[in-house]
């Protein structure tokens, strides 16, 4: 008879790991439950992903934006996660078995950093409306800085009001509402 093997609880239900880890912060998780796929396809429509060659991604946490990007990119190109929380870091870690995929335990603030050659897709998950301000200006300027010429920033937010900061950053801004998820959210597309 073979031994049993059982899967870390994380690794079997990922919508409880996102549950737990709102509920143990709010303040940086900012959902009670991963994104819809409805909103995930808003995230990613409108994308050449012929022409992407790397990707960044701001607090994927369970990874349901990561993996619907994987598999619209192409063989070789590459996709470096930012994310702070330790759970999220290695769940994403241990259950995405794709190696264009790089998890990087840091602030999103860092990305210029992490990315010295640029990006050509910025996505973000973060709940920038109930972050410290200097935070917030912190990782639109990083983010506009490693976008390379034409690259993109999608974001999602449940509310409209972080929409003047990314016009005073990026300038050319669409915004578009997605009620299929929960909560209903806006879709942030801005070029660098």
């Amino acid at each position: 008879m073979r031994p049993q093997r059982f899967a870390a609880p994380e690794a079997a239900r990922p919508a409880l790991l996102f549950a737990r880890q709102f509920l143990a912060n709010p303040r940086t998780v900012g959902s009670l439950i991963p994104s819809s796929q409805p909103l995930v396809q808003r995230m990613l429509a409108g994308i050449d992903w012929s022409a992407v060659e790397t990707v960044v991604e701001f607090g994927p946490g369970t990874g349901v934006v990561t993996r619907a990007a994987l598999a619209r990119m192409r063989p070789d190109a590459r996709l470096i996660a930012f994310e702070l929380d330790p759970r999220f870091a290695a769940y994403l870690a241990s259950s995405i078995d794709d190696p264009r995929l790089t998890v990087l335990p840091v602030s999103a603030e860092t990305v210029a950093a992490h990315v010295a050659d640029g990006c050509d897709v910025a996505l973000s998950s973060l709940p920038f409306s109930i972050m410290p301000r200097d935070v917030r200006a912190a990782i639109l300027a990083a983010t506009a800085a490693t976008l390379n010429p034409g690259g993109r920033f999608n974001a999602y937010q449940y509310s409209p009001a972080l929409l003047p900061e990314l016009r005073a950053v990026f300038g050319d801004v669409a915004m578009r509402f997605e009620p299929r998820n929960w909560p209903p959210a806006f879709v942030f597309s801005a070029r660098a």
